[in-house]
């Protein structure tokens, strides 16, 4: 069995639908609800989600969708992009609401399927494969696959089916989020208020919409629906005034529980996004985390499929991105600790201030926010290795490319900057690794790179080792072919 099955058409679900297909898996995309939402609860792209979607070849239609910013805010204090690394120095203002739509136009073009109003009830798995029962339109089915990914959300039913634990924090810090129509008051849109009483964010959508996020400390909500009334009075009771606005499209609340889950993988059944890790909602981060877990297990899988995944290769998946959740899950406890309650934080804050005014600060905190500082492996002092391959321009005998553009067959690349003997050590691997040689490039001062399909560089010709046993450790062994 070569199919791999998909729970959840979030913006996690179908990226990781968008690069199985890219490597050509069979993929079937499993969504309970019939229809999408067309609620945004996130409403940004950070720069290493751009640096993701523009390796395959599909950000055009983001950019052309949203608003670019050249600020990220950490716990309401702006940072400047500019301080790091990359051509995509910004965060892209777009709803979640339209990456989920872009993302599915895309995932359909490549050949997925998508079926709606489809859940999964239950699950087996064994030696050979893993077989959803599923809860469709007309009826049960069930569904054998050779993998399954559960991302279906902090409440993941495929989590709780694989007995994957879940521990954490229970909330304690409670908030409203909505979209409201019009809002009539002179509030800084692009800066949330802290005051002693909680936060107010505010964000115009478009069409006379604006997003509302109220959070309070010191309340705790009871468990009937939220009314536009709670947040009229919530909005007062946190900034003194009384603005007025419209109608909702829709309300809901969220608190500051921190979850991950202990495993991302059990057998056969793998969790990404909010289904392996929830925290307080700052900055879209969580979107964005998710991306990232997508675009990280999709090649792996689509190795497993294929029959030529090395030993170790699935497991990496847990290993590399189960500490980035740790890390943002920590960063979004950190946030809340330097806004909550505002009265007895603000000297903590005045020292964040100080503090910002140092460029290694800054530096830290924007890449830490934006996740384009993630490196999987230390490497060697002075080696890219376990980083992500910087955006820069290369000249082919094919004419002008960039490092990205190589990655969007979703293949490993072995990038050759000295015309030497490294495209003959990879001729066996041919069809895995793709060989382009290019020109020396000032911002890479190496003679070769091998990068994994995930844009992650796998060894360069400074660390020191073999390029053959790099090929193995991350593309298996070429199949029939002595090495």
């Amino acid at each position: 069995m070569s199919r791999v099955i998909v729970v959840g058409a979030g913006p996690t679900g179908l990226m990781l639908a968008c690069e199985l297909r890219v490597a050509g898996v069979e993929t079937v995309l499993l969504e309970r609800l019939p229809e999408p939402t067309g609620q945004s609860r996130a409403l940004a792209l950070h720069a290493r989600s751009a640096e993701v979607l523009d390796q395959r070849g599909l950000l055009g239609p983001f950019l052309a969708d949203g608003v670019t910013w050249p600020r990220v805010h950490y716990a309401g204090l702006l940072l400047d992009m500019d301080v790091v690394d990359g051509r995509h120095r910004y965060s892209l203002h777009i709803h979640q609401s339209r990456v989920e739509r872009l993302l599915e136009e895309a995932a359909l073009k490549l050949g997925a399927d998508i079926r709606r109003g489809h859940a999964v009830t239950g699950l087996t798995q064994d030696d050979d494969g893993v077989t959803a029962l599923v809860s469709g339109p007309d009826g049960d089915y069930r569904l054998p696959g050779a993998f399954l990914a559960g991302c279906d959300g902090g409440g993941s039913a495929i989590r709780k089916l694989a007995g994957i634990g879940f521990p954490g924090t229970d909330s304690a810090l409670w908030g409203i989020v909505g979209d409201v129509e019009e809002f009539d008051d002179e509030i800084n849109l692009r800066e949330p208020i802290v005051s002693e009483r909680g936060m107010l964010g505010v964000s115009p959508l478009g069409d006379g919409l604006f997003r509302v996020m109220c959070v309070e400390h010191g309340v705790t909500p009871g468990e009937q629906p939220v009314t536009v009334a709670e947040l009229r009075a919530a909005v007062e009771r946190v900034t003194g005034r009384a603005p007025a606005f419209g109608e909702p499209r829709w309300l809901s609340r969220f608190g500051d529980a921190t979850r991950q889950a202990e495993r991302y993988r059990a057998g056969r059944v793998f969790l990404a996004g909010d289904a392996a890790h929830i925290h307080f909602p700052l900055g879209a981060q969580g979107m964005n985390l998710g991306l990232q877990d997508a675009v990280n297990l999709g090649w792996k899988l689509a190795a497993a499929v294929a029959g030529w995944a090395p030993p170790g290769l699935l497991d990496s998946y847990h290993d590399e991105r189960h500490p980035v959740g740790h890390q943002v899950c920590e960063s979004a406890r950190a946030q809340i600790a330097l806004t909550f309650p505002a009265d007895r934080v603000s000297p903590l804050r005045a020292l964040m201030g100080d503090l910002l005014g140092f460029a290694d600060v800054r530096r830290f905190l924007a890449g830490l926010v934006s996740g384009v500082d993630i490196r999987y492996s230390p490497g060697t002092t002075g080696s890219l290795t376990g980083a992500r391959i910087p955006d820069v321009p290369l000249s082919t005998a094919e004419g002008e490319s960039s490092t990205l553009r190589t990655l969007h067959q979703a293949r490993g690349v072995l990038l050759d900057l000295s015309g030497g003997a490294g495209p003959a050590s990879a001729a066996p691997w041919a069809g895995r690794v793709d060989v382009v040689t290019a020109a020396p490039a000032a911002e890479l001062p190496y003679a070769a790179l091998l990068i994994r399909p995930d844009g992650h560089v796998a060894w360069t010709d400074r660390d020191g080792t073999e390029l053959v046993p790099a090929l193995r450790r991350w593309f298996g062994e070429p199949a029939g072919v002595a090495v």
